[in-house]
């Protein structure tokens, strides 16, 4: 190539990239903590802070998912190696993104943060409290770094659309983001309507949060997230009346007494927190017959003697991510087929899920996000 097509090319490459820089003006946005946060969008550097954002983030870059993010907390490779090796293997630039600890136990690096001159910086609810402690806010701000906060998981279906919208606003993917809300909410609905017209008996449902993690049982849901799921897929959530909030922990006497008809565990590849744990290896690729063998293990713990739904074998285990993630809907459709089987016979929700991938995601749909002992 010539020195003059050099030239040009470099002349061209940098009049693209001001002109992307143009189009971006000061816009006010609202974010999932009632703030009103000045951001100029669409924003072309991001910080994430929680890798899992991603999940979101690779519907509105679909194409490249990365290309905005210039650094993210270090989760998703841990609590998501499964997914994480298949962006990997499409995306291997995301290996060079700079990495974060985490905003709730203090060690996000500002200085690390304003280096790499980010647009903005999207923070989890639940890390509110702690970034204020730390004033993380204003040592940003006087670097001109907005933060915003999103939620998939303290208050999901308050917060996911809202979250989703937000998200859109400040890529620039208005338009796409309202198609991904708007065909979650109809996938929900194909739950919902049924539940509503049919009035069916609510089975009893004890939730085992990342049941097999450690030795302590029983972590499990309020009336919120995988609780939330129960009783949207017509069950009743035990734990409903106990927990006060979204997470919290149940004795074993309480759920003896209780005696669920169905329990469902929460598994995923924990490897990188508990190696060789009891936890049920459930997420893409996953081998279904070694996850099902952990499951059943489980069901040998005290806090399960006797209870009806080991009798009858209606024990499962279905993918921990779903509670991070606005992809609770396939959650809930696969719930809905254990607790109601009858009414949802003709519900595929390995379809739907797949058809989310093909639809809004750039990697493609690999089985293996839930087991259950019904199916032996």
């Amino acid at each position: 190539m010539t020195l003059r097509k050099l030239a040009a090319c470099a002349a061209i490459a940098l009049l693209a990239a001001s002109a992307l820089h143009a189009q971006a003006e000061p816009v006010t946005v609202t974010d999932i903590a009632g703030r009103q946060v000045e951001v100029d969008a669409p924003v072309q550097r991001v910080i994430l802070g929680e890798g899992r954002q991603i999940y979101l983030v690779a519907a509105l870059d679909t194409d490249d998912p990365f290309r905005r993010v210039v650094g993210w907390r270090e989760d998703f490779s841990q609590a998501d190696p499964d997914n994480y090796a298949l962006y990997l293997e499409q995306f291997p630039q995301m290996a060079e993104i700079p990495t974060f600890g985490g905003f709730k136990d203090g060690t996000f690096d500002v200085e690390q943060a304003v280096a790499l001159d980010p647009d903005v910086v999207i923070m989890n609810i639940e890390s509110q409290q702690a970034t204020e402690d730390a004033r993380y806010i204003e040592k940003l701000a006087a670097a001109g770094i907005p933060v915003v906060y999103v939620d998939f998981r303290e208050h999901p279906f308050t917060n996911t659309e809202p979250s989703m919208r937000l998200f859109g606003q400040l890529f620039g993917e208005e338009q796409r983001a309202e198609a991904f809300s708007a065909w979650r909410a109809a996938e929900i609905r194909r739950v919902t309507d049924v539940i509503a017209e049919a009035d069916p008996e609510r089975p009893a449902v004890f939730i085992d949060r990342a049941g097999g993690y450690s030795d302590d049982c029983c972590m499990s849901f309020g009336d919120e997230n995988f609780g939330k799921f129960v009783e949207m897929a017509g069950g009743q959530n035990i734990a409903k009346d106990i927990l006060p909030g979204t997470f919290g922990t149940l004795n074993p006497e309480q759920i003896i007494a209780s005696n669920p008809d169905q329990v469902i565990v929460t598994g995923g590849d924990w490897e990188a927190y508990v190696p060789g744990g009891d936890w049920v290896g459930v997420g893409p690729d996953q081998d279904e017959t070694e996850a099902r063998r952990k499951l059943e293990a489980l069901t040998e713990r005290p806090a399960l003697t006797g209870v009806k739904a080991v009798e009858t074998g209606q024990v499962h285990a279905i993918w921990h991510q779903f509670y991070n993630s606005p992809y609770q809907f396939v959650a809930i459709q696969q719930m809905a087929k254990w607790l109601h089987p009858e009414l949802f016979a003709d519900l595929d929700p390995e379809a739907t899920f797949r058809e989310l991938h093909d639809r809004f995601l750039p990697v493609t749909y690999r089985p293996g996000h839930w087991v259950s002992l019904s199916d032996e």
